[in-house]
């Protein structure tokens, strides 16, 4: 969808020469641009060469001044409008550029790249609209700004205030649309002469939050109509409780377009002109009337080079706001930091990789009480109330089993109860009847992510193992479960162990194929529930691949088991006996106690949506950030995952002796 000029494909470079540090010391920079076909060098450049220069920084002169002595075209370089969590003077690389051949967006004296997409580029395709339909509504979803780490307790001022932007002192979009005190000054009366009575808040820019640079606004300009927010509150919240907006050149305000503002633009800023801004300074030569989806196409669809850090690749818009979702939601849980309790200690070290990378997380005995830092607690050893976030594994665990103490690739995070606990709500309940309704995005995305799973043939544990020959007939699969887990003591109805199971079904299926699958901890020796199960079972698939055995079934009984889910996925029927996160959504046979707060009726693609996409944290184990589901699929597929070493295996088989002996004991 991309017209903008490019550079050479990766076999055959444009040189592109650069006298500006950053372009040598940014690895990502570097590495876009390389992506996107450009060979960074020093030195002067040739015919058919070009020079790079950032922005209107410092040193673009001096790259403006070479191409000109040597007769080549310059090219500016910006980071893209999504940029990261925080600026980048906290050291972020960014997920995209914008790549210009013709000038810089933000500076309106000559027509940039961007420019002229807005200008003339058709905008009229209807799947490229409906992609940034799908944009708008996904960064509203996820309260995305160019730096998106805001501190989600910051809570927003009451609404109906009158919102003044401001900005960087001597900051380059600043300076191209003739910014100064005089113009800030004069956009504040504006803002209380055209609003009479209205409170003004004036935003501080995220650089001065943070100290890197002043702005034009300070505690001299505030009153008791006139407030200056120095919190870093989320800006979509900010925009969404305002009645008006009034900015210079920041991009804030193209973010207030897409929040349904009309923003009073004081300065030129490439989204000024073209119908969607109150315009105190026009661009003569800006005539064209857009709509937000055509603004949204051009500037973040087509103008920028969006980058994939997991698969170190160009993508598109719609990967870039897959990473974010990771990112923002780990910064969001974790910037406070976090105390633990009841996590073993071989967990202790994947916990940390998963919940400290923004803040500490220590681990204590219990709960402390003069702690301010959230706690989280092992969801089976947390206590009864709803002071402490449960954490457990997720869907989309490893290849190998957690009790042979193979680390997660996800885990779920859950302050209101646990997923498998049905006697109490939990987020993934919340989440489950949110996702009754799904937009067209996101019905795609849990369509294309089920359909991968199916067809890499993904389950929790991706096992592997044998594909035994099923005799014909009608073939019932039976899961058995560890008897002692959670999700049996507090899922479980009447029938709550694996041999009542069996015998349950064969009540309702006399003449079935029934197919008994014994749980894999079981079958190593390390949990219980190991049960005789010849006399009531046609098949006993030991050591089976559980997905092999679903590809040959009609239908799967079940307690609890996670099976069922991955059973549903595969358009399996499933019966339920107990009270699984699955059951009682209006998918499932269910014959057990469901609670009747259940009543959302989502489709699969909800389902799939909420338990696998909005419910559960990925991390990436090759470059160690928080992922997308669709990421960690790819590293189970391929294998690219850690897998525990002799340690990990010597504790595993002492853990598996404990338990046979605990059972004994009792």
């Amino acid at each position: 969808m991309r017209s903008v000029p490019q550079g050479s494909a990766e076999g055959n470079r444009s040189r592109l020469f650069v006298y500006n540090g950053g372009f040598l010391t940014q690895k990502r920079v570097r590495r876009i641009l390389s992506l996107s076909g450009y060979d960074i060098r020093l030195g002067l450049p040739g015919p058919g060469d070009a020079v790079a220069i950032w922005g209107a920084s410092p040193t673009a002169s001096r790259g403006r001044a070479i191409a000109a002595k040597y007769d080549v075209p310059v090219i500016t370089v910006e980071d893209a409008f999504l940029r990261s969590l925080h600026p980048g003077r906290a050291g972020e690389p960014p997920l995209g550029l914008s790549i210009d051949h013709a000038g810089v967006h933000f500076d309106a004296r000559h027509p940039s790249d961007l420019e002229t997409l807005l200008a003339t580029h058709p905008l009229d395709d209807t799947a490229l609209l409906d992609a940034a339909r799908a944009a708008m509504a996904r960064i509203a979803e996820l309260e995305l700004s160019k730096y998106s780490g805001f501190d989600p307790s910051a809570l927003a001022p009451d609404p109906g205030y009158v919102l003044v932007i401001d900005q960087t002192r001597g900051d380059a979009s600043v300076t191209a649309s003739n910014g100064d005190d005089a113009l800030f000054r004069e956009m504040l009366v504006f803002a209380q002469e055209e609003n009479p009575g209205a409170r003004v808040i004036i935003k501080s820019h995220p650089e001065t939050l943070k100290g890197y640079r002043a702005g034009y606004f300070g505690p001299e300009h505030t009153n008791d109509r006139i407030a200056l927010l120095t919190e870093n509150v989320s800006p979509r919240a900010l925009l969404e409780g305002a009645v008006g907006v009034y900015t210079l050149s920041s991009q804030m305000g193209f973010e207030a377009i897409l929040a349904g503002h009309k923003p009073r633009v004081f300065g030129q800023p490439f989204y000024a002109g073209w119908g969607l801004t109150q315009d105190q300074n026009p661009v003569p030569r800006r005539e064209r009337r857009l709509t937000r989806a055509q603004l949204v196409a051009a500037a973040l669809i087509i103008y920028p080079r969006w980058y994939d850090p997991y698969r170190d690749r160009l993508c598109e818009l719609e990967q870039v706001l897959d990473t974010l979702e990771s990112q923002v939601r780990a910064w969001r849980q974790d910037h406070a930091g976090w105390t633990a309790s009841g996590m073993r200690l071989w967990k202790r070290n994947h916990l940390r990789n998963f919940f400290g990378g923004h803040g500490k997380l220590s681990f204590v005995p219990d709960k402390p009480q003069d702690d301010a830092r959230p706690h989280m607690c092992w969801a089976n050893r947390a206590p009864p109330d709803t002071s402490v976030t449960r954490v457990e594994d997720g869907f989309l665990r490893s290849r190998g089993l957690g009790a042979e103490l193979v680390p997660p690739l996800s885990l779920v995070t859950d302050e209101l109860g646990i997923y498998y606990d049905p006697t109490r709500p939990s987020r993934l309940e919340q989440l489950i009847a949110t996702r009754e309704t799904l937009r067209p995005d996101q019905e795609r995305r849990a369509e294309r992510l089920i359909a991968k799973i199916v067809d890499l043939g993904m389950s929790k544990y991706n096992l592997g193992g044998e594909q035994p020959n099923l005799p014909a007939g009608y073939r019932v699969l039976v899961p058995g479960q560890v008897e002692d887990d959670a999700s049996i003591l507090k899922g479980a109805g009447d029938v709550c162990d694996n041999l009542a199971l069996l015998r349950a079904v064969r009540t309702a299926h006399p003449e079935a194929v029934i197919v008994y699958k014994p749980h894999p901890d079981v079958e190593a020796g390390l949990r219980d529930g190991k049960i005789e199960a010849e006399g009531l079972a046609d098949v006993v698939a030991k050591h089976s691949d559980p997905v092999g055995l679903l590809a040959q079934v009609d239908e799967l009984w079940t307690m609890t088991s996670l099976m069922g889910f991955e059973a549903l996925l595969r358009g399996v029927k499933v019966t339920t006996l107990g009270a699984p996160f699955y059951a009682g959504w209006g998918l499932t046979d269910d014959r057990g106690p469901v609670p009747a707060r259940r009543g959302a009726r989502p489709s699969l693609a909800g389902l799939a949506h909420a338990t696998l996409i909005d419910y559960p944290r990925y991390r990436d184990p090759v470059t160690g950030l928080p992922c997308p589901a669709e990421v960690a699929i790819d590293r189970l597929s391929r294998g690219e995952i850690p897998h525990p070493g002799l340690a990990n295996r010597t504790v595993s088989k002492l853990q598996g002796l404990l338990a046979t002996y605990a059972h004994i004991w009792r």
